[in-house]
């Protein structure tokens, strides 16, 4: 049978014996094709991993935007290979990443799917808020224009007060302080702030506070990666 592998990658410049488990060393040596978002980046960190085969033999398909995913999936139907890797740019597969339909093929196609353990920062965010953990909803990313998204702001603080839901949410790093500022100005002041920011990285920051609190708090996370997550009790 053949095997997909769901791989994650670190969350930013680290050691990756820190986060990842013992066994993903090991699995890496034994795949044979690896999709991926970009092949330079994957090859850059599958060597900081050590791996022991030789990276200019093995296998590298590109699933992008640019990419279709229909060409992806008969590209590996052609080929014969037995073990796959679905290697992730940053944190795990499919989760606010590429992916899903490559493991939905997969299941279709008599492959066992092998999830691997590794950091997530949507998941790490939510454990270190202090808000809700049973109930919860990821967002991705607002909408850009600023009406549509002060309008999706007060829409999810309505809903994670009568649903009791903690909602979770991301930024292009460069909007990041425009973000917070809307959170600021339009959130209720009795609703609850997480920004995490860094996670796993020397510069990690995670704070949760009411917004009239943050207030209070000058912080500039320009182009850093972060999660939000807000939820008015």
């Amino acid at each position: 049978m053949k095997k997909l592998y769901l791989l994650p990658v670190t969350l930013g410049d680290i050691e990756p014996t820190i986060v990842l488990p013992i066994q993903y060393f090991n699995i890496i040596n034994d795949i044979d094709c690896f999709i991926v978002e970009n092949a330079r980046s994957a090859r850059r960190f599958l060597l900081k991993c050590n791996i022991k085969k030789n990276i200019e033999e093995i296998k590298f398909i590109e699933i992008n935007k640019h990419s279709k995913v229909e060409d992806i999936l008969l590209e590996i139907s052609d080929s014969n290979y037995s073990n796959y890797g679905l290697l992730s740019e940053a944190g795990i597969p499919c989760v606010a990443d590429p992916g899903a339909k490559i493991v939905l093929w997969a299941h279709y196609n008599k492959f066992k799917i092998i999830p691997i353990t590794g950091p997530s920062s949507i998941f790490l965010a939510l454990m270190s808020s202090g808000l809700n953990g049973q109930n919860f909803v990821f967002h991705g990313y607002l909408p850009i224009k600023k009406d549509e998204r002060i309008k999706k702001i007060k829409q999810i603080e309505k809903d994670s007060h009568i649903k009791r839901q903690s909602q979770i949410f991301i930024e292009t790093p460069y909007r990041n302080n425009s973000l917070i500022k809307d959170l600021i100005t339009y959130c209720n002041s009795e609703t609850y702030l997480c920004i995490a920011s860094n996670l796993t990285l020397e510069k990690e920051l995670i704070i949760t506070r009411k917004i009239k609190e943050w207030q209070n708090i000058n912080i500039n996370l320009d182009k850093q990666p972060c999660v939000f997550i807000i939820q008015l009790m």
